[in-house]
């Protein structure tokens, strides 16, 4: 059996390592397809990345045995468009953009589920735009397509409605024009005609604890692999990690799969790796699902290699080599593991930043740990790409543990030699940049 050759689209380096220890991943040539610069810096044209993946695929000598991608839009929607081009194998783009675009997400979800939200259209053409009819406050704005969580408010009352209005009318058209270029190229249903891609949705603010479910459909066959709790810094909505396995009840992990099976089925993807996220509320037992990504989740890859034995990217290889996507179950080194995002919640410029030295003597320092920080030397934190709109990254640290003790303590111990190399002026405001490392 020879070489396959496998185009990656926005390869990044912190993801080089773990694809490469893949089972088969001897077999496999890894090719970066667009830098994520390309693919995300500023706004981008579809038109143009197709011509330019186009480009080096027309020129490469070889087989394109696959072409995939584990990022949102546009990486999303290139991966249908190019596999179709190519012969490679993928799913439908119609089922991508049925998960991408929020708004058509939320009408295809209560066809066959009531585990949503109340939700509605905001007209931002509209001189004085108001909240949907039958939505209530607190609620989410966000438009039908967004980068991370890029120009989405939370919302309780009409006057910050109006703020929130009027900065997504701003920004809307960076990733809005792009998606209509897609949105273009597809039958649109009656109830998606003149809805286009600048739209603005509202949706009833949910409770509970956040819960992602992670899967893939092949043959047909929905199969949901594994299911990780999301879990916030206090008193805030920005995450502080993601843990796997979840410790929720089994009746509650049954339901999600449950739900999960049924609305991806309705979404009719097929080839495909997803990720879904839920919030659970334990008061009231009430699943209610956050939103679908047509992709699966490569922050969660080095959780599943630390629990399973092999990182979650071995489903999204499998599927599009025609190979066996299933992974295996709890045959890693640990019982448990967790991605932390470290975070800083004031701006300032990075000063310093650890060298690769300093990072890999600190992972040999603390076993069964992973450091990838964020920005570089000279960064303002205030001009990083992909943040939200209340921190700044600095640091993912990757843990396995036996217990959540355990990984904690090892979390802990990363910030600490971090922070003797990490340093920050201040935010120009005459103030220090304040952290927070543990929640």
């Amino acid at each position: 059996m020879g070489e396959k050759n496998i185009f990656v689209i926005g390869l990044d380096e912190a993801n080089v390592p773990t694809l490469e220890r893949v089972p088969g991943a001897d077999q496999y040539r890894f090719h970066r397809l667009l830098s994520i610069e390309e693919l995300q810096v500023g706004e981008v044209s579809v038109a143009d990345l197709i011509k330019r993946a186009e480009g080096v695929l027309d020129a490469f000598e070889g087989s394109v045995d696959a072409i995939v991608g584990y990022w949102d839009f546009p990486v999303s929607t290139l991966v249908p468009i190019l596999s179709e081009r190519y012969g490679t194998r993928s799913t439908s783009l119609e089922s991508v953009v049925k998960c991408e675009h929020k708004y058509w997400s939320r009408l295809e979800q209560q066809k066959v589920i009531d585990e949503h939200p109340r939700f509605g259209r905001v007209d931002l053409e509209a001189r004085d735009p108001r909240p949907p009819e039958g939505v209530r406050f607190p609620m989410w704005l966000k438009p039908a397509l967004s980068y991370s969580s890029e120009l989405a408010f939370g919302v309780k009352d009409e006057e910050e409605f109006r703020a929130a209005v009027a900065e997504i009318r701003e920004g809307i058209g960076r990733v809005g024009r792009p998606f209509e270029y897609i949105l273009e190229r597809l039958d649109l249903p009656p109830e998606m005609r003149g809805v286009g891609g600048q739209v603005c949705l509202a949706e009833e603010a949910l409770t509970g604890v956040q819960v992602a479910v992670e899967g893939y459909v092949h043959e047909g066959e929905v199969i949901v692999y594994g299911v990780l709790d999301s879990i916030d810094y206090p008193d805030s909505p920005c995450f502080l990690r993601h843990q796997y396995p979840s410790t929720l009840p089994e009746p509650v992990v049954r339901r999600l799969h449950d739900v999960s099976r049924r609305v991806i089925r309705q979404i009719g993807m097929d080839g495909a790796t997803f990720s879904i996220e839920y919030f659970y509320d334990p008061g009231t037992d009430e699943i209610n699902l956050l939103e679908i990504n047509p992709r699966h989740s490569q922050s969660h890859a080095e959780l599943f290699a630390y629990v399973d034995g092999v990182a979650n990217h071995h489903c999204m290889l499998g599927l599009a080599l025609g190979e066996d996507p299933s992974l295996p179950h709890r045959a890693g080194r640990y019982r448990m593991a967790a991605k932390w995002y470290y975070r800083w919640f004031a701006d300032g410029v990075v000063r310093r930043t650890p060298d690769a030295e300093e990072i890999a003597r600190i992972e040999r320092e603390i076993p069964g740990v992973r450091i990838d920080v964020v920005p570089e030397r000279g960064q303002r934190l205030s001009q990083l790409e992909q943040q939200d709109s209340y921190s700044f990254e600095i640091a993912h640290i990757v843990t396995g543990g036996d217990t959540e003790e355990d990984m904690r303590e090892k979390y802990d111990r990363c910030v600490a030699a971090l922070n003797r190399t990490l340093e920050a002026a201040p935010d120009g405001h005459g103030e220090e940049r304040k952290e927070r490392g543990t929640g």
